[in-house]
C-alpha cells in the first residue's frame, strides 16, 4: 500500500499573483496520484501538525514565532522569493507533521511506501530563516524525528535546485546522509563537490553538481558511480527523497533535460537500497503543471517496486559526464 498526503490546508498557503509555487501545483500532483494506475494501493493519510517541539528541533523558535506572527498578520514576504499569507502558517505546520505522520504508518507495517504532496515545499528553509519559497524544512523535520528514535537516515535530493536549508541542517551530524543532484552553477550557490560534511559529519554529505541540459543518463551515471556506492556505505535505514520534478526539461525555472520517465527511473533505484515499509517521498519542486502532472503519475509505482508507466521516454545525450566521473574520483580517494 502507498500512503498519499494530500491535504486541503497546502492550498491555502498563498505566495500571491503570479509566483511559481502556487497552489494549482497541488491539483496538478493530485491529477498524477488519480492517474498513476495504482489506485486500489492508495491509502489518504490523515495528516497532523507537527508539534512546535518536532518543528523547532531543527529551526530557531524565534524563526517559528515569526512565521505564526507573519500569518497571523495576513502574511510577510520573507525575501525576494518567499512570502507567506494568511494561511501559510497552518498549511506549514501540516506540511512539516506530514511526514513524522507517514513514517509512524509505515513503522506499525501499515503501508510500504509514502507520497507526500506537500505545500509549501521545504528543502531550502534554514534553521533560522525562511528562503527559497520554502517555510519549513519538511524532510529535515521528519529526519530528526526519526534519529530521535535510533534510526540512520538518507536524505536524497534530486530538485534542480541544491537544498542548502537540509545541507546546513544535517553537515556535522554522522546520523544522517545528505546527498543531492543538483544544477550547477545555479540558485542557491551551495552545492559544490567539496561540501562534504564537517566534523563527525565528514562525509554524510555528498553533492553531484551537473551542468545545464543534464539528461536522465547522465543522472543514471551520477547514480551508479557515487550515489549508490555512498548510500550502501552508510547503510541507512530509512529512506527520504526531496522530490523535486523542476529537473525537467518543461520547468521554466531550471535548465535541466530531464522527463517523467527518468524520474521513475531513478526513484525505482533508491528505494531498492532500503525494505519496504522504509521509504518518504516529498514533494519540493516542480513548476510545470503537465510535466508534474506526467512526473508523479510515472514515479508512484516505483516506491511501491513497481514499473512506472510514464508518457515520456527517457533522456539521452546531454553533458555532464565529466562532472559525475570528477566527483566519483573524489569520493574514492577519500575513501
Amino acid at each position: 500500500m502507498l500512503l498519499i498526503g494530500l491535504d486541503p490546508s497546502f492550498a491555502e498557503h498563498d505566495p500571491g499573483p503570479g509566483h511559481p509555487e502556487r497552489p494549482a501545483r497541488l491539483d496538478a500532483a493530485a491529477a498524477g496520484v488519480a492517474s498513476a494506475g495504482i489506485d486500489d494501493a492508495l491509502v489518504a493519510l490523515a495528516v497532523r501538525p507537527a508539534s512546535r517541539a518536532q518543528i523547532t528541533a531543527v529551526h530557531d523558535p524565534e524563526m517559528v514565532e515569526h512565521l505564526v506572527a507573519a500569518s497571523a498578520a495576513g502574511g510577510a514576504a520573507f525575501d525576494a522569493d518567499t512570502r507567506s499569507s494568511a494561511g501559510s502558517w497552518e498549511a506549514a505546520r501540516r506540511a512539516a507533521g506530514a511526514g513524522i505522520a507517514a513514517a509512524d504508518e509505515l513503522a506499525a507495517g501499515r503501508a510500504e511506501a509514502a507520497f507526500l504532496a506537500l505545500r509549501p515545499p521545504g528543502h531550502h528553509a534554514r534553521p533560522t530563516t525562511p528562503m527559497g519559497f520554502c517555510l519549513l524544512n519538511n524532510v529535515a523535520i521528519t529526519a530528526e524525528e526519526l534519529t530521535s528514535r535510533g534510526e540512520r537516515v538518507a536524505i536524497v535530493d534530486i530538485d534542480a535546485h541544491h537544498g542548502n536549508g537540509t545541507q546546513e541542517i544535517f553537515f556535522a551530524r554522522p546520523d544522517v546522509l545528505y546527498a543531492s543532484l543538483h544544477q550547477w552553477p545555479f540558485y542557491p550557490g551551495t552545492g559544490a563537490a567539496d561540501e562534504v560534511g564537517a566534523g563527525a559529519g565528514q562525509g554524510t554529505t555528498c553533492n553531484v553538481p551537473l551542468p545545464a541540459g543534464a539528461t536522465g543518463d547522465v543522472y543514471l551515471h551520477a547514480f551508479e558511480r557515487v550515489l549508490l556506492p555512498v548510500i550502501e556505505h552508510f547503510a541507512p535505514t530509512w529512506m527520504l527523497v526531496s522530490l523535486g520534478f523542476d529537473a525537467h526539461r518543461d520547468d521554466p525555472l531550471t535548465d535541466l533535460g530531464l522527463s517523467a520517465a527518468d524520474f521513475a527511473l531513478l526513484v525505482e533505484r533508491l528505494v531498492a537500497l532500503v525494505p519496504t515499509g522504509r521509504r518518504l517521498a516529498f514533494l519540493e519542486g516542480g513548476y510545470d503543471l503537465r510535466a508534474l502532472r506526467d512526473s508523479v503519475a510515472a514515479t508512484l509505482p516505483t516506491l511501491l517496486g513497481e514499473p512506472g508507466a510514464a508518457a515520456e521516454l527517457p533522456t539521452s545525450g546531454g553533458p555532464g559526464t565529466r562532472s559525475v566521473d570528477a566527483v566519483a574520483r573524489r569520493w574514492y580517494r577519500e575513501r
